[in-house]
């Protein structure tokens, strides 16, 4: 199993702090929850644990190792920070494809996550005519391609109607049952409480809370008490 760790984590730019000495532990086989306001670090985190934001000190570790040194680093880690980075004119199975080939993925996995995110039947259409929740829908198959251990969603949930947020709680509640680690960045807190095992909390860069949900409670109105307390 692998888990992701932050050690004194902390990023700078210019004169504002945007994530101040921040440690924790995703574990393996839970869905974290990743829970702040807007502005609050969250993002910056993920990038700095993606390796696309280089830390002004500290680091932050996948299965023990920074990013970079991942052998084989999207086969292991699958990730999804924003639902716009798609060529518009390119059909939804060509755009994962082109990932596949990049990774040496089997084509055959292209069909397997078009039918995990529910969008075999839009596999064919171009990307400029897909709804956000469309979108979203096909940044996650994206993250699944290379079948990998850990999942780092930011606000996966944008997007998605009611129906398609039930799909996605299952989905994830099922990848953790097969022992992934998935953070899930979000500040919606009523799905926070229903989807997640674990929390962290984080406001103003620094973090505020990080334990099991239980800790807090299992409502809606206790997640959002302690929020409001601790941010």
């Amino acid at each position: 199993m692998t888990d992701v760790t932050a050690r004194g984590l902390t990023k700078t730019f210019g004169r504002v702090t945007a994530v101040r000495d921040i440690s924790f532990t995703v574990p393996a086989g839970m869905i974290t929850g990743f829970l702040g306001p807007n502005g609050s670090g969250k993002t910056t985190t993920l990038r700095m644990a993606l390796g696309l934001v280089r830390p002004t000190s500290g680091e932050a570790l996948i299965g023990g190792v920074t990013y970079a040194r991942l052998a084989h680093p999207r086969r292991q880690v699958g990730a999804l920070l924003e639902a716009t980075g798609f060529h518009p004119g390119r059909r939804a199975v060509d755009h994962l494809r082109v990932l596949a080939a990049a990774e040496r993925i089997p084509d055959r996995r292209v069909d397997e996550v078009l039918g995990q995110v529910d969008l075999a039947e839009a596999a064919g259409r171009r990307v400029r005519g897909f709804s956000l929740g469309m979108r979203q829908r096909l940044g996650i198959a994206a993250a699944l391609l290379g079948d990998p251990a850990v999942l780092l969603l930011d606000e996966p949930v944008n997007g998605l109607d009611p129906a398609g947020i039930a799909w996605l709680r299952g989905l994830l509640r099922g990848l953790a049952a097969e022992g992934r680690t998935i953070m899930l960045a979000s500040h919606l807190l009523s799905e926070i409480a229903q989807t997640v095992d674990h929390v962290l909390i984080v406001s103003a860069g620094q973090l505020r809370f990080a334990g099991p949900l239980r800790e807090i409670g299992p409502t809606n109105e206790a997640l959002e008490s302690a929020f409001l307390n601790l941010t």
